[in-house]
């Protein structure tokens, strides 16, 4: 969880990037902002509130970590953030560099350093990125005489930040720890994360979690049909067996989720190959052992739906006994019986 009651905003940056396609302009602040505290405490609040506290990142580059310029940026944040408005620019100027898509908006920029921000249960400062894109239309409503004026406004709404990024005081070493907020189309603003940022997922325990579901669902339905004779209903089986294992238990071990789930050796073997070149193709090793993370169980369980599709008449969709479901074929077509006691 992420704990902001006793969290301040120290510093704040403010800075206008445009896209240089369109020929829009880079303005950058030569000082900080100076807030009254009941606007610092509306800021914190814009800033923080939309955060998820499951899924962590990290700063990456493919040489050498000191070569992420936003890590070196943020490091020196952190050992002097008296002078923020120096990596301030920097920063903007360098997002600036990456607005080139002909799709990215223009938008303030902001730059801030929190103190005392509890997540994960440790106390620890942190530096704020925050991009603005999206006007909302206010309606301002002003006594006049004996009457009322009416009058529109284009402003940020307070509801809901476009783009965040927050770095944690920790774990400097491996890329620090980071939460991230990109509310547009991932296909359209890559550039936030991959360009500007360069971050990956941390993998940690969502991470383990969620690529092993994601690992398992793509072996289920694509190849195990093509080395067994497998039925659906037989893949959908495995799948709430296997969903059933992640909700049950605490701890993943894949040689007890094998005997478990899989039960057949062949299959076993079928699955260890499979995931090596799962593994190979994505440039990451999968633990075989790790705590299960109860968050990424929930976000991840669509993975395996398990449902079958019957022509564009007809889904099945099983959560049970897979006993109470027959399936055979006759003149009039194929068919599925299904046992029940109770219909609602």
């Amino acid at each position: 969880m992420i704990f902001t009651e006793e969290t301040t905003l120290e510093h704040l940056c403010i800075n206008y990037v445009g896209n240089q396609t369109h020929q829009e302009a880079l303005v950058t602040s030569d000082t900080e902002i100076f807030l009254e505290e009941e606007m610092k405490m509306m800021l914190k609040d814009y800033f923080l509130k939309n955060f998820k506290p499951e899924i962590f990142f990290e700063f990456f580059h493919s040489s050498n970590i000191e070569n992420n310029e936003v890590f070196t940026y943020v490091s020196e944040i952190f050992e002097r953030p008296e002078l923020l408005e120096n990596q301030s620019k920097k920063l903007a100027k360098l997002l600036y560099e990456h607005s080139t898509n002909p799709r990215t908006k223009g938008g303030e920029f902001y730059v801030c350093y929190f103190k005392d921000l509890i997540v994960k249960g440790e106390r620890y400062d942190a530096v704020g990125l925050f991009k603005s894109e999206n006007k909302d239309t206010f309606l301002k409503v002003s006594p006049k005489n004996e009457n009322f004026e009416l009058e529109t406004l284009q402003g940020i709404n307070l509801n809901k930040v476009d783009k965040g990024c927050i770095i944690y005081n920790t774990n400097k070493e491996q890329g620090y720890l980071i939460s991230i907020i990109d509310g547009t189309s991932r296909a359209e603003t890559s550039y936030w994360m991959d360009d500007f940022l360069q971050v990956h997922q941390r993998q940690d325990e969502y991470f383990e979690t969620q690529e092993t579901l994601t690992l398992y669902k793509e072996y289920i339905t694509k190849q195990l049909p093509q080395e067994f004779e497998i039925s659906k209903a037989d893949q959908v089986d495995l799948l709430n067996k296997s969903l059933s294992f992640f909700k049950e238990k605490e701890e993943f071990k894949m040689e007890e989720f094998a005997g478990e789930v899989l039960a057949d050796d062949e299959v076993i073997q079928s699955f260890n190959a499979f995931k090596t070149q799962y593994e190979d193709e994505r440039d990451y090793v999968l633990s075989d052992d790790f705590a299960i993370n109860e968050a990424a169980v929930k976000k991840n369980a669509r993975l395996l739906k398990s449902i079958i599709k019957l022509d564009k008449n007809f889904h099945i969709y099983v959560h049970g006994d897979r006993k109470k479901l027959q399936q055979g074929q006759d003149e009039n077509g194929k068919y599925y019986i299904l046992y029940f006691e109770e219909e609602n």
